[in-house]
């Protein structure tokens, strides 16, 4: 499995798998989840993410569950997890109203909550999950900065920011932020033109995408786009999913995409798109198929 380097000290396998729907599943037990796991090791896929929020606050112990069982395992991973998202849950039993919260108070509560929970003394990368409207900028960076100085976390980064709100946290901080989790998908795909990605290949800063199967509806577009998919994938003799994040893969900003299915022989696939070859006249069929006019938006000469 490729990795992507996010310092001189942190890589990350260049397909991660993500941990959001691991709640969810009908089977949370701690020998199914680390099924899960070895699945994507024997891959190469080392990399986990998370979030202090997925699973209604559940996720990441059911994670800690399993390095719990098998301490040797973290050594073999890297594990992503985020903060900054606050829901009323029996975490937050005293708030009414779901907002953001990027102050010091909560970004170390939520961390030290999160080492707990997942059974470890530090984090590979810490995520702030979301631009917040409200946020102090020099708090939140001094905060992160802290936490790297202090060795809980490696490596910081954000989800879901604009470039703008990007370079805003990072003037206020020492430490570089090294990722931006973005949706990123064949039809979620603005950011493509939009400049969102320009902003990161221009810095080097690898991008992850999360729900990069379109929350799982490419698997079964019946439009002119899932005739396209078929017949790439019929090709290569692949499924869908592996042509999916093969173009994701193809795009020289070193995208790493988030798998988060639950399914054991889905995972077991997962890193098929690895050996898919995606040449530049099938990268945009793919693309041009995605508007289901027969036309890119633009007009070529």
């Amino acid at each position: 499995m490729e990795r992507v380097d996010l310092s001189n000290s942190t890589n990350l396998s260049r397909i991660v798998y993500g941990m959001w729907r691991l709640a969810d599943d009908s089977d949370i037990s701690t020998k199914h989840i680390d099924d899960k796991i070895n699945s994507c090791l024997d891959q190469g896929i080392t990399t986990f993410d998370q979030a202090a929020v997925y699973g209604s606050y559940n996720a990441e112990a059911l994670f800690g569950n399993v390095i719990k069982a098998n301490p040797g395992l973290r050594n073999r991973i890297e594990i992503v997890t985020k903060c900054g998202i606050v829901n009323p849950s029996e975490r937050y039993s005293n708030i009414s109203v779901s907002h953001y919260d990027t102050s010091r108070e909560h970004i170390n509560d939520s961390v030290e909550a999160s080492l707990k929970n997942m059974s470890t003394d530090y984090i590979d990368l810490l995520l702030i999950h979301r631009q917040n409207p409200f946020m102090d900028h020099n708090e939140t960076g001094r905060a992160l900065d802290d936490l790297v100085s202090s060795g809980k976390v490696r490596e910081v980064g954000v989800s879901n920011f604009k470039p703008w709100d990007f370079n805003l946290l990072q003037s206020g901080m020492n430490t570089q932020l090294v990722t931006n989790q973005i949706e990123l998908s064949l039809t979620a795909n603005d950011a493509f033109t939009n400049g969102d990605l320009a902003f990161h290949q221009e810095r080097s800063t690898p991008v992850m995408a999360w729900s990069p199967l379109g929350g799982g509806k490419l698997m079964t577009d019946e439009s002119s786009l899932g005739e396209t998919l078929d017949k790439t994938a019929t090709k290569q003799n692949v499924d869908r999913a592996a042509v999916v994040v093969a173009w994701l893969l193809a795009h020289p900003a070193k995208i790493c995409p988030v798998m988060g299915t639950n399914n054991l022989d889905r995972i077991a696939k997962i890193s098929d798109a690895m050996s898919f070859n995606m040449d530049l006249e099938t990268w945009f069929e793919l693309y041009t198929a995605t508007f289901n006019t027969g036309e890119m938006p633009w007009r070529l000469p």
